[in-house]
């Protein structure tokens, strides 16, 4: 079995990437530091990385990387990089100035612009391709009819005449275009190949990718054919995430659980126990062979008896992980907690431990509230020490998404409320014209004074790179999404938001993106039922004109 070299800087969710390349048929080994000796006697290298620009490459210096690398892409042996990987090979980033990369590529990385879109891109987007037909230089595999997974706020952003410049220098190019702005999503020359996407989660097109790049199979030309419906103006497909609510069940199993307004008893049949609908780790391998864009994991339980080293989750994201090559996010728990010992863990050590068992986004709830209230009583300044701010500057922003569970109330009024309110094409029980809606904690046990849209912006400002928008009054409904709420928060921040609760059949998903601005659609109890799969929800989307990922299978 060959053996593949990865830098490991602690930048990132490396587990997926291994278990990517292990799937593959490849044997995966670590490099720390340095002065490593594989790093003379390795014949396949790949420089991964996620987050801060200033970070990774100060890490790279410190670890004493720098030089070997440069010695190592001398030699003439082929190199991969991916996400901040590829970052690296530029000049620098105006993300951390002052940090000069690894100068192979000229210029510089800058911040997409937040004027019309949401930031950080995240999701699924296309490329095209500006390749040397007759060299023997490869793109590896990267198709102009496939989709791969985005997730960044920095890009090496370039006009025409650079991207020209670039190619007549021998550079061959992938190019993604973001609503209004186009920025190199690979480039390869000679033994330098390196991508701005993560085509470890980049389903199967992803895999294709890697596989090419270990046996260097080369590609210099892909046809392009029709797309399946019009593109989006972002160029982003719409994603569709399913999501398992996890919990130990009254026998000690772990299962996926989903009930009416945060209900998961069973009212009939077996009597009070908790409502069964499988285990966690088949179900998510069955969601992304469907299709689906992501599989978030959210505990209901918080399994608050267990050291965090032998949390249920970490196991569960393990196993995922090794079968599901798309963006996973585990929520519930995300907190400074205390071990049944007394041994305390901050909630960056706990995120720490479920980014290295395979997650790529943590979810945090009952404490970004608590970050919130802390935030407006400090005068809109963060302190430092919230999750949200902790996870978010030794992991980037793209790594912290926060759940809200908001509860929609009416007024008559709206100059007597304190939070901001809409007026609603959905008057109150008493005639009433306008609305707000608070957030909620524990359930939606819990209403605290704290409106959802005043959440959401004292969030994004501490360091929340996406929000997960859930609706007290929708969930378990089946009725379809809440396009008032979901509308009211998406104009109030620049950071993507999916759209969750209410989901019950295909229509609901055309309908919220037809009707609001969500970046992504989340949907449960109809595929855990088995009323519908994703793919069913995909191939209705199709028909209706959306722009979906369907080429997970098509391979």
């Amino acid at each position: 079995m060959s053996t593949v070299h990865v830098i490991d800087v602690n930048s990132g969710n490396l587990q997926s990437l291994s278990n990517a390349i292990t799937s593959l048929g490849f044997k995966v080994e670590f490099i720390t530091q340095g002065s490593d000796p594989a790093l003379e006697t390795c014949s396949k290298l790949i420089l991964p990385g996620v987050g801060n620009f200033g970070h990774f490459v100060l890490q790279l210096h410190e670890r004493g990387f720098v030089e070997p690398l440069k010695k190592y892409i001398a030699s003439g042996k082929p190199i991969m990089g991916i996400c901040v990987g590829l970052q690296t090979l530029f000049q620098g980033s105006e993300e951390s100035e002052g940090v000069e990369g690894l100068s192979l590529l000229p210029g510089y990385l800058v911040k997409f612009d937040v004027t019309h879109k949401s930031v950080p891109q995240i999701g699924w987007n296309s490329v095209s391709l500006k390749s040397h037909e007759e060299s023997a230089n490869a793109l590896y595999g990267i198709s102009e009819d496939k989709r791969y997974y985005f997730v960044h706020s920095f890009a090496a952003v370039r006009t025409p005449d650079e991207i020209t410049k670039l190619y007549e220098t021998g550079w061959d190019l992938a190019l993604c275009t973001y609503l209004d702005e186009t920025f190199i999503a690979a480039v390869a020359k000679n033994n330098i190949f390196a991508t701005q996407f993560h085509p470890e989660k980049s389903g199967k097109a992803g895999l294709k990718v890697i596989q090419s790049f270990l046996t260097t199979e080369k590609y210099s030309h892909v046809e392009l054919h029709s797309a399946n419906a019009a593109k989006t103006d972002t160029g982003l497909t719409r994603r569709i995430v399913a999501c398992l609510d996890v919990r130990t069940n009254d026998h000690g199993d772990l299962v996926v659980t989903k009930g009416d307004q945060y209900d998961v008893r069973e009212k009939s049949g077996d009597g009070n126990n908790v409502r069964n609908l499988g285990k966690p780790v088949e179900m998510a391998e069955k969601y992304y062979n469907q299709g689906a864009d992501e599989v978030t994991f959210l505990n209901i339980t918080s399994f608050r008896n267990s050291p965090v080293k032998d949390l249920p989750m970490l196991e569960v994201l393990r196993l995922a992980a090794k079968t599901c090559f798309v963006p996973l996010t585990v929520g519930g728990g995300i907190r400074d907690v205390t071990d049944p010992d007394g041994t305390k863990h901050s909630a960056l050590e706990v995120a720490s431990s479920y980014f290295h068992a395979g997650a790529d986004k943590v979810s945090i709830g009952s404490d970004a509230v608590r970050a919130a209230e802390e935030f407006y009583e400090n005068g809109n300044r963060g302190s430092g020490n919230s999750p949200i701010e902790t996870i978010s500057k030794a992991y980037g922003v793209q790594a912290v998404v926060i759940s809200v569970d908001p509860k929609r109330f009416y007024l008559s009024d709206p100059s007597t409320c304190k939070y901001k309110t809409i007026k609603t094409s959905i008057p109150g029980p008493n005639g009433e014209e306008y609305c707000y809606y608070k957030v909620t904690s524990q359930g939606g046990r819990q209403i605290h004074e704290l409106g959802a849209v005043e959440l959401v912006v004292a969030c994004e400002a501490l360091g929340a790179g996406e929000i997960l928008l859930n609706c007290i009054d929708k969930d378990g409904s089946n009725s379809g999404f809440d396009f008032e709420l979901i509308n009211m928060v998406k104009s109030s921040v620049t950071i993507p938001v999916i759209a969750s609760s209410g989901a019950g059949n295909p229509q609901h998903f055309v309908d919220v993106f037809n009707n609001t601005k969500t970046d992504a659609a989340l949907g449960a109890g109809m595929f855990h039922r088995g009323e519908y799969k994703v793919s069913d929800v995909k191939e209705f989307m199709t028909k209706h004109g959306l722009y979906v990922r369907n080429d997970n299978t098509d391979l």
